[in-house]
């Protein structure tokens, strides 16, 4: 006897058994996917212990930890600006259990700038969130006699040849911001690269400089007694800590080079389980409202975004040919 099994048919089987009365059914639809976090998850922070970075990781570390259910050991993995650590996650297995948290330097302008660079973060690398904005404040000497970004652009373009800017380093953006003033305005002024903020902002109260682009965790307590004058703040919105402070761009002076802003971000290997990156987004999308992680990241001078990972792909197509552009006007190349 030949039986017909209709659609209507299977629909009313289906009602009439319902999906609580299947045992074990979650297991099943489960079947084959391993349950994540397995074990503890590692964070690369290809910075030294101590930084703004370091800190914000270990902070996001805690509030995931307690999320997942598993221990987020955070691993420092400092040098070469940054490649060292991201190298590592970049070769690291796409199961989740290993992460980055870096700045814009390592995983975009990177690649910009060094001939040999030992992965490409845009093929082996996957985007999670950018964690936060790290925009930077533009400050000068007392003895420059301007208090705007028209009226410092006019001054340096009067003094060609004679004046001198620092950056923390060859291909940062106090570099790439420095250069791109210096050729716009055909000043020719001299670039000083040191190894780290401090000892730049030494040398600009100490009148060695005459300016510089630098965090505001460096230089407010200076411009808030006095011995430093800021000018502006880099990106589109002004910063928390310094709300009176307004941004080069809302001046009037809107070129993408002083618009844009570097960020802290989340990343992890390329080829890592969308299952995986939902999960971390999702986390991410609560912890970003947790008072504690927007104190650290506001107290650190830069801005909360917690984004999703197509928001950070979007954010990362747009910035990624002005930071090309910057390094190539800037001549900066390493090695």
């Amino acid at each position: 006897m030949k039986t017909s099994i209709t659609r209507r048919t299977v629909l009313q089987g289906l009602a009439a058994v319902g999906g609580g009365c299947l045992p074990g059914a979650g297991a099943i639809a489960q079947a084959g996917k391993a349950a994540w976090p397995a074990r503890p998850i590692r964070v690369v922070v290809p910075f030294n212990a101590g930084g703004a970075t370091d800190i914000i990781a270990r902070t996001l570390g805690e509030a995931l930890a307690q999320r997942v259910g598993q221990p987020v050991v955070i691993d420092n993995k400092g040098g070469a600006a940054g490649i060292l650590g991201t190298d590592n996650v970049a070769k690291s297995p796409a199961d989740g259990h290993t992460l980055l948290v870096s700045l814009s330097t390592s995983m975009l302008i990177n690649q910009f700038l060094y001939a040999k660079l030992p992965y490409n973060p845009q093929k082996d690398l996957e985007l999670i969130t950018q964690i936060a904005a790290a925009p930077v404040t533009l400050v000068v000497h007392p003895s420059v006699p301007a208090g705007n970004m028209k009226e410092l652009l006019a001054y340096v373009k009067a003094h060609k040849g004679k004046l001198s800017y620092g950056s923390w380093g060859v291909g940062s953006y106090a570099h790439l911001g420095g250069a791109y003033m210096s050729k716009t305005m055909d000043a020719d002024m001299i670039h000083s690269a040191y190894k780290g903020e401090a000892p730049m902002i030494q040398d600009l109260l100490g009148g060695q400089l005459q300016l510089c682009f630098s965090s505001a965790l460096n230089t407010k307590p200076f411009i808030d007694a006095g011995r430093l004058k800021a000018i502006g703040v880099t990106g589109r919105e002004r910063m928390e800590i310094l709300p009176q402070l307004p941004t080069i761009h809302e001046q009037g002076v809107q070129d993408d080079a002083y618009s844009i802003a570097g960020w802290v971000a989340m990343g992890a290997p390329a080829g890592t389980p969308q299952s995986i990156v939902d999960q971390l987004s999702a986390h991410v999308a609560e912890i970003a409202k947790e008072p504690k992680m927007l104190e650290r990241i506001r107290g650190a001078g830069f801005m909360p975004l917690m984004n999703s990972p197509a928001a950070f792909r979007e954010n990362y197509r747009r910035d990624l040919p002005i930071w090309k552009s910057l390094v190539e006007l800037a001549g900066a190349k390493l090695d």
